[in-house]
């Protein structure tokens, strides 16, 4: 029999968990805590002032789904957990931001915390809605290059900062190859930002591996998140879909940030819509103007930037939205669920939505042949509906083991010759840790080599059982030294 494929998974910097976030980032005034309050429902301060918002502000959005909202429907469950994603609204930044102006260094520190950015880009004249601009005159694009310049300033400094630790290990263990990889891996990062690019497009150009990309992910750094802009419009653009800078961004971005999505919309508007009472009322309002809310597809789009997917555990006591990675195989999977449940995989029931779908329930999945058997090689895919089947025996005991001593240690010998005065004494002995730690402070030991010295003593040694460096003992060995 042929062995199993062995599936790659890619090495992606980020590590967002079950629970997602995203900050607002952009200049003071381009509109972040106005587009906060529509997305999350909240009611922030959002005035004609620059850093009108100092602390962030945090709120959870419920990720649309439309495969989730029917598995509910079809279930009646007892209990609902939709994908939640967390919008964090940032205060604004300005140039000098990396060096500490305008309370920079703690707003970067509120980007860092996050896993993906939303840059929040005003196109809209001060003429237009009354909102001064803190750099003058609009101009998109220079704005996106303040705030992109100020990220990577920031990245720099943070591994500049970093890089002596990883020169001392160098200098320590000079043979250890793996330290010299990560300067190597830190310098080509700084390279790279100082050409002005970010480093989550560095990854594929250097072809980076999981270590590298770990090394990166313990940073945090800033131009490592991926990120999506946000366009905000007037309310007259909106409706027009037409602006003079909207061209010009899409240039940008697919210039600089080749991929990254561009949403055009207007905080303006979302914040009309949001204070209608009523849906039926919103409901007239849009189809007076044409137009839809781009809400649900800005939460949409910024929790899929991180590459993540859902599956669903269903039934009628409760209805689940899972987050994971994708790609993401079938243990990795029901490691979210729990721990227990990925240590003891042993398989995985799977139904795709659409085949449930379409057959209307479980038993007709089943008949129709489409509920199916995965192993651990199975990548999970997008809305697949799963059951897993795990086992979990408690470990076995560890048997106490004390590591052998290492050879050439020195320690304190009273000998008989000098009436308790203390006298080093370096050994190097050829019995283990086991035996010495058999004997008691009334047995007797004869070290094969012993320095000098002849009597009997009493020599505290220091043992450490199980796992080095975590639980040390010690215990007393009497020596019969032979002259």
């Amino acid at each position: 029999m042929p062995p199993k494929k062995v599936v790659e998974l890619p090495p992606m910097l980020g590590r967002p968990g079950n629970n997602v976030s995203a900050g607002l980032v952009g200049l003071p005034n381009v509109g972040k805590s106005t587009t906060f309050n529509v997305l999350c429902s909240q009611n922030v301060s959002a005035e004609n002032f620059p850093f009108c918002t100092i602390d962030p502000s945090t709120a959870r959005v419920k990720v649309p789904d439309e495969r989730f909202d029917h598995l509910v429907s079809a279930h009646q469950p007892k209990s609902i957990v939709p994908a939640w994603l967390t919008v964090v609204d940032i205060a604004g930044l300005v140039k000098g931001a990396h060096e500490g102006e305008g309370l920079g260094n703690a707003f970067l520190s509120h980007i860092r915390a996050t896993d993906a950015i939303f840059h929040i880009v005003r196109v809209f004249e001060e003429k237009d809605t009354g909102v001064t601009h803190t750099e003058g005159a609009c101009d998109p694009i220079r704005d996106l290059d303040i705030i992109r310049q100020e990220l990577r300033m920031k990245d720099i400094d943070t591994v500049n900062k970093f890089m002596p630790e990883i020169q001392k290990d160098i200098r320590r263990e000079p043979k250890n190859k793996a330290f010299q990889v990560s300067l190597e891996c830190l310098e080509m990062t700084v390279a790279w930002l100082k050409e002005g690019k970010d480093v989550r497009f560095a990854v594929d150009h250097y072809k980076w591996t999981y270590k590298e990309i770990d090394l990166l992910n313990t940073l945090l750094l800033l131009t490592a998140k991926p990120a999506m802009y946000l366009v905000n419009m007037t309310e007259g653009d909106f409706f027009k879909q037409k602006n003079k800078f909207l061209g010009k961004v899409k240039e940008y971005v697919d210039k600089n940030c080749p991929g990254e999505s561009i949403i055009p919309y207007s905080a303006e508007f979302e914040s009309k819509m949001a204070a209608f009472e009523t849906d039926d009322e919103r409901a007239a309002y849009l189809g007076e103007a044409k137009v839809k809310t781009q809400l649900p597809k800005i939460v949409r789009h910024g929790y899929h930037l991180l590459r993540l997917v859902h599956f669903f555990t269903a039934g009628t006591d409760e209805v689940k939205c899972w987050t994971i990675r994708d790609p993401c195989k079938a243990p990795g999977a029901a490691g979210t669920i729990h721990t227990d449940f990925e240590r003891g995989f042993i398989m995985a029931e799977v139904m795709h939505y659409e085949d449930w779908r379409e057959a209307g329930s479980e038993a007709a999945c089943k008949s129709a042949g489409k509920y199916m058997m995965k192993g651990k090689e199975y990548i999970v895919e997008d809305g697949d509906i799963c059951f897993f089947k795990f086992n979990v025996t408690a470990e076995k005991k560890k048997e106490q083991q004390l590591p052998s001593l290492t050879p050439n240690f020195e320690f304190r010998v009273p000998s008989s010759e000098s009436r308790g005065a203390a006298r080093h004494r370096t050994v190097s002995p050829s019995w283990d840790a086991c035996s010495a730690a058999a004997c008691t402070s009334m047995g007797r030991v004869h070290p094969p080599i012993f320095s000098s010295g002849a009597g009997r003593a009493k020599c505290p040694i220091v043992l450490t059982p199980l796992q080095p460096a975590q639980t040390v003992v010690t215990i007393h060995i009497i020596f019969d030294i032979a002259a």
